[in-house]
């Protein structure tokens, strides 16, 4: 059981632009809520490892001091940011348990606890971007940083990027001109032009449903599960290996890590919910746009810059059924039509009159939203964080020994990580219904 012990306001410790700041359609259309995330250290927690992370934390909320603010609602119906300075809340916390007892820390309600909880019944303008939650292990063997980031604020990437961030200044260094977030989303503010080139996007559209269903409610009913699964060095070539044993065209580039790893989830997820061999299946996943735009991005910028796509339509018997390379060749066509046009032509229309209303929905009090697409049963949900430094926090006592997700997603998703170890392992942390998970990790290691 988890006790708080204390909570704070903190505050940028210098004073901070004030004024409302423009979110991008992409800000827009994102899940509402928090993503919550956890790192942990086994580092003793002492008497002035809270004072460190409060200081530290008052002093980058200066660059970064939207995440201080709270989001309102423009008059055009948009959420932006009010630049308040209202400031983040910090948690000192302890529980009963030790670190061993959590295990290998997979997404559980146990873990939930180690994340600050938020009341989403109070009004969304009184609700803190950010929530920090600082909980000491029983015995003094370690302790748990736990992250509650307000996903209009940012993506994955830009999480990261504070928490790294934030934990150089922790250390007593400063921050380069280069670490500093790029906060200004106009960029992202594109006009129409009747010369823009226009794409089918049925990555907007709602995606396969099982064969004899007539609606999705049926399935976001049914309860998932998370668990991590390691893939060592060796496992993770010898999918490669396997993902490449059909001869490819001239030229054509060997299936990456990503794609034969994509593939395996992908197919292992087909053979354990045993549909239909007739039934269509996608994969969807979310890309990183920051360096796919012409121009680019700056690879600072704080926002949500992420674009999703979704593999063509297959039916299951062909995935089950033929090499790997087949389901890592509908994995690369994804992500590969994600051209500069492409992406610039989903962000023109991403933002329609639904999630607007969706939004004013959210500011009357009519609870979170989610704008994406149900990705469960027959499909998948595949994000990659493997290119993300999500190891770097070091805040002063060593870098976390796990960092993952602290919440069990409530559709079929796959997060794909890298290890903690540096060995070249990956770690899947796979959420899952209940029903088809024993299943699911039997064929996931049956071939490894």
């Amino acid at each position: 059981m988890v006790a708080i012990v204390a909570s704070y306001s903190v505050f940028p410790s210098k004073e901070t632009p004030k004024g409302q700041l423009w979110l991008s359609d992409n800000d827009q259309v994102v899940r509402s809520g928090h993503t919550p995330t956890i790192y942990v250290y086994q580092a003793k927690h002492n008497d002035g490892t809270t004072q460190r992370l409060i200081n530290s934390l008052a002093q980058i909320l200066v660059p970064y001091y939207p995440l201080a603010g709270r989001l309102s609602l423009a008059e055009t119906g948009r959420i932006q940011v009010d630049c308040n300075a209202k400031g983040v809340t910090f948690i000192e916390a302890e529980t009963t348990k030790s670190l061993a007892d959590y295990g290998d820390f997979s997404p559980s309600d146990s873990v939930r606890e180690l994340v600050p909880k938020i009341d989403y019944t109070r009004p969304i303008e009184e609700i803190p971007l950010l929530l920090v939650q600082s909980t000491r292990f029983h015995g003094g063997e370690g302790f748990v940083i736990g992250v509650a980031f307000c996903h209009p604020m940012g993506d994955g990437f830009g999480g990261i990027q504070f928490i790294n961030s934030w934990a150089k200044l922790a250390r007593g260094e400063t921050l380069e001109p280069h670490e500093l977030p790029y906060l200004d989303r106009t960029i992202l503010k594109l006009q129409h032009s009747p010369t823009s080139p226009c794409f089918d996007h049925p990555e907007l559209r709602p995606l396969p449903l099982k064969l004899g269903s007539s609606d999705i409610n049926a399935e976001e009913s049914k309860k998932t599960r998370a668990v991590l699964l390691k893939l060592t060095q060796e496992q993770v070539q010898k999918l490669k290996n396997e993902a490449n044993e059909e001869p490819l065209k001239e030229g054509v580039r060997a299936y990456s890590r990503f794609e034969a790893i994509a593939g395996h989830i992908w197919r292992c997820a087909s053979k354990a919910r045993e549909l239909e061999e007739k039934q269509e299946t996608v994969v969807r996943f979310n890309a990183d746009i920051r360096s796919r735009l012409i121009p680019p991005l700056p690879r600072n910028y704080f926002g949500n810059a992420l674009t999703a796509t979704v593999s063509p339509k297959c039916y299951v018997g062909e995935i089950v059924s033929k090499p790997l390379s087949y389901a890592a060749g509908n994995v690369r066509e994804a992500i590969e039509k994600l051209s500069n046009e492409y992406i610039r032509s989903q962000l023109r229309i991403v933002l329609g009159e639904e999630q607007l209303d969706c939004i004013r929905g959210l500011f009357l009090g009519q609870g979170e939203r989610r704008n994406v697409p149900f990705a469960g049963n027959p499909n998948l949900q595949i994000t990659s964080w493997m290119s993300m430094p999500v190891y770097e926090a070091d805040f002063g006592w060593g870098k976390p020994v796990f960092f993952g997700l602290a919440y069990v997603a409530p559709q079929d998703r796959a997060v794909i990580l890298l290890s903690p170890d540096g060995d070249g392992s990956i770690i899947v942390s796979m959420h899952f219904q209940e029903l088809h998970l024993e299943l699911f990790k039997k064929f996931f290691y049956q071939s490894l």
